[in-house]
């Protein structure tokens, strides 16, 4: 088990969701919390409510869509924190539009905050985690990065990136025999607002998922160092269809429905 005690913990997409949520539980456990987030007043709220309960946080506004704004945000976290022990790249958008409705510049943005961030960040907070030692990079996917549907091309393909960032990343931590561990996170739908209007056609198997619930078992990912964190356990039989003929997969699929589930998408665009 990693402690989170005294530990440095940058959360992204801080402010709302479960990034909020993951704030609350990893300061519970003595960590210092880093929150990023493009909302102003929301980090605000959080540093009331976690001083509030004597914990300690840092906030930083910084749009995760500019990799300039990433590098000159980092570098002020760095040269007040010296390390960040566990990065959380959570922060994520959603445009649920097909890809002729959506635009240009929308299918750019989330690409920009979804995957590339991956990048800016990690490159920007991964040295001192080098020269620590150790460390723990975690990337909040989607279980729209191991199977695709209709209304979310540019996400599942920002998220399938993710997944295979976060793939190659632990990899070459292994091949260059580096104390950082990775964590990927790939979860259904969940209840935040994000994804409001979304409908599973067997909630039973797949069900929309519960803000809390997430929250806590990737706090207690994080703490297992475990490499995947796949919610629920069901969306795992997934990987068995990639085996199938893609007639066939595709029709399994729309069975269990998953090609309609943005059929009544109302959702915002925002946070996890």
């Amino acid at each position: 088990m990693s402690k989170l005690g005294d530990k440095n913990v940058l959360i992204t997409g801080a402010a709302s969701g479960i990034g909020r949520l993951m704030a609350h539980k990893i300061s519970a456990h003595g960590a210092h919390i880093i929150a990023w987030d493009i909302n102003a007043a929301g980090l605000e709220a959080l540093r009331s409510e976690l001083e509030a309960k004597d914990r300690k946080i840092s906030t930083y506004v910084c749009n995760i869509a500019e990799r300039e704004t990433i590098y000159a945000t980092a570098q002020q976290v760095l040269d007040s924190h010296q390390v960040v022990d566990v990065l959380i790249n959570n922060a994520g958008i959603v445009q649920g539009k097909s890809i002729l409705e959506a635009s240009d510049e929308a299918i750019i943005r989330t690409f920009d905050v979804n995957t590339l961030s991956l990048f800016w960040m990690t490159r920007a907070f991964m040295p001192a985690m080098i020269t620590k030692g150790s460390g723990h990079i975690v990337t909040v996917a989607s279980a729209g990065g191991i199977v695709g549907t209709a209304k979310l091309t540019d996400y599942c393909a920002s998220k399938f990136g993710a997944v295979g960032f976060d793939e190659s990343l632990r990899l070459e931590m292994q091949r260059q025999k580096l104390n950082i561990k990775t964590t990927v996170v790939c979860p259904f739908y969940i209840d935040t607002g994000m994804f409001a209007g979304v409908k599973s056609r067997f909630g039973w198997f797949l069900p929309i998922l519960k803000p809390e619930n997430v929250a806590d078992k990737v706090v207690k990912a994080i703490q297992r160092n475990d490499q995947r964190a796949i919610l629920p356990w069901t969306v795992k039989l997934i990987y068995p269809l990639r085996l199938l003929p893609v007639g066939l997969a595709d029709g399994i699929m729309g069975i269990i429905g998953i090609n309609r589930t943005m059929d009544d998408f109302t959702g915002r665009q925002g946070n996890h």
